[in-house]
């Protein structure tokens, strides 16, 4: 059976791997990470992602001193663990979809056009452009997930998305992709309608008297 850190390596790689597929990582370009107890388990600078093996995630203290790894973290190191020395994440994504970086490239924040946006917290932001790697990106992504945002768009760059698992991080992202093209193919028809606040809280009532997206077994009378 293999140890936590290996299995940890192997949920990572197999993420990537899904990402890949779905078109959201292309070459070198993205980082994943998941927090592992007080550690991080993040995936190396220069890795092909759709290639990613498990021995190319690196495990590093919440300080960024490596704890075990052959292979140097990703250049976005900081930015991961800036959210997860200040934000209860459990995973990280960040791609260079082609959608995300797309809107991007124009807009200044995602709005609302779908109820199932309101799973990333509402409307996207999108923070201004910073050079990879820098503490003013970092501290930039940082500061607009800090409101409880599950998703944040980088100016000319790309996209982040959390979760409280890699599973879900890895979700997060496909919606927002998903998202960000329902936006763009809107905009072709005309001025995109988003949602108002009264219909967010709205879809968020019914959303919590149903229970809405999450699945039920049927109760089933023996008697």
């Amino acid at each position: 059976m293999p140890t936590p850190a290996l299995a940890d390596r192997h949920q990572i790689a197999a993420a990537c791997h899904r990402l890949a597929a779905a078109g959201l990582l292309i070459g070198t370009a993205g980082n994943v990470s998941m927090r592992v107890g007080d550690e991080v388990a993040v995936t190396a600078t220069g890795a092909v992602l759709a290639e990613l093996t498990p021995d190319q995630v690196t495990l590093v203290n919440l300080d960024g001193t490596v704890t075990s790894g052959d292979y140097a973290p990703t250049s976005e190191l900081q930015l991961h663990l800036g959210i997860y020395r200040s934000l209860p994440a459990g995973a990280i994504v960040h791609t260079h979809a082609p959608k995300s970086t797309a809107f991007g490239c124009v807009l200044d924040e995602l709005p609302v056009l779908h109820y199932q946006q309101l799973v990333l917290g509402g409307a996207t932001p999108v923070v201004p452009f910073h050079p990879f790697g820098t503490p003013e990106l970092a501290e930039a992504v940082l500061s607009s997930l800090s409101t409880g945002k599950q998703a944040t768009l980088l100016a000319n760059h790309g996209a982040v998305t959390l979760g409280s698992s890699l599973n879900q991080a890895v979700e997060n992202a496909l919606l927002l992709e998903w998202a960000c093209a329902l936006y763009l193919d809107a905009a072709t028809l005309g001025t995109p309608r988003p949602l108002t606040a009264s219909q967010q809280q709205a879809v968020i009532d019914v959303t919590l008297r149903t229970g809405y997206g999450t699945t039920k077994s049927l109760a089933k009378d023996h008697q």
